[in-house]
């Protein structure tokens, strides 16, 4: 059964030391349409239910909408019930996440590090409820981080890259400077510089997670600015910065999925982080009352919940070999970019 909000942003989750509480209590959402079978209006007492709230939307084929999928897998796998809040911008966060909790839901995850600090908030005010905080770093008590070592990712598809440029200039756009991007964007510098010494990389903030237009115009600006590869990093905005890319005839690097299904001229490499199985792996554990406020996180040896992609057929073989072993070495703890 699923109870669907629609407010606006969120966050991404998990982390802490202590067992995270499980209660199951009778749970509805303000301004929500329930598609539920038979409870007239509120959840089913004996479902475990979990909510949560996104910064994007369920369509943006990026962050929201693999959490999202995730939470349609765990349905169908755990049966439990959820509700989602769509595009919670920050001054909603907490007023959103409260009444998850106030309405008895057991889980309540914040899609995305940007949400850590209305998480930590809640939390303190509903102490038998468990929190999730996607990508976040404050874990203890009831709250809880699910995370991915971005910093891996970041230097593969920075290595890839730098190879693949002509001009020696590449760059990465974000939409906002936390924990994900952050790590995201010294790990592309470092791979770069690895790869190819002096290595220029540009780096824009768009401030935005979904205006397509601004997208588009951060990835004019960066290949104006003589960029040939550029990695964008938003979520629904990335598509105009795919267009951007396709129209000037540059190469991309892809996130989230193998992107170059979609985008088969232009994507050279994709950082897939898996939301969905990363997901799955705590929300097995809190259905069972075992998660636990500690830090989740995926790496290059969670291959379900993070790889690398198709390589595009004008990388060369040399090049794929290179990127192979640096797989293998940060599988076996050679190789550890940072930060952690």
């Amino acid at each position: 059964m699923i109870g669907l909000v629609c407010t606006r942003q969120y966050c991404r989750c998990l982390g802490g030391s202590m067992m995270i509480a499980r209660k199951v209590f009778i749970s509805g959402v303000a301004a929500a349409t329930f598609a539920l079978s038979g409870t007239s209006g509120v959840l089913a007492k004996d479902a475990y239910k979990v909510a949560i709230a996104m910064p994007g939307t369920i369509t943006d084929n990026g962050w929201s909408q693999a959490a999202y999928s995730g939470l349609k897998a765990a349905q169908q796998e755990l049966g439990l019930e959820f509700a989602y809040s769509e595009l919670v911008e920050q001054p909603d966060q907490v007023e959103v996440l409260s009444d998850y909790a106030r309405r008895g839901y057991d889980l309540v995850i914040g899609h995305g590090g940007e949400y850590q600090d209305a998480v930590q908030r809640v939390a303190k005010r509903f102490p038998d409820t468990a929190f999730m905080v996607n990508n976040g770093l404050g874990v203890g008590g009831n709250v809880a981080n699910a995370d991915f070592y971005f910093s891996q990712l970041g230097y593969l598809m920075g290595y890839t890259a730098a190879k693949m440029s002509k001009a020696n200039i590449i760059g990465i756009m974000i939409a906002q400077e936390f924990k994900f991007t952050n790590d995201s964007v010294q790990g592309y510098k470092d791979g770069a510089e690895a790869a190819v010494p002096g290595t220029k990389v540009l780096m824009t903030v768009t401030g935005d997670w979904n205006d397509v237009a601004k997208g588009k115009e951060a990835a004019l600006n960066q290949l104006s600015q003589g960029a040939d590869v550029v990695w964008p990093t938003m979520d629904g905005a990335t598509v105009g910065a795919l267009q951007a890319v396709e129209e000037k005839k540059a190469y991309a690097v892809g996130l989230y999925y193998d992107a170059i299904e979609k985008w088969p001229d232009i994507v050279i490499q994709s950082a897939i982080l898996d939301v969905s199985q990363n997901m799955l792996t705590y929300l097995r554990l809190s259905v069972k009352g075992e998660l636990k406020g500690q830090l989740y996180k995926a790496d290059l040896n969670n291959e379900a919940a993070m790889r690398i992609g198709t390589f595009h057929a004008d990388v060369p073989e040399d090049v794929r070999a290179e990127v192979q072993g640096l797989v293998a070495k940060m599988r076996s703890g050679e190789l550890k970019p940072q930060p952690y």
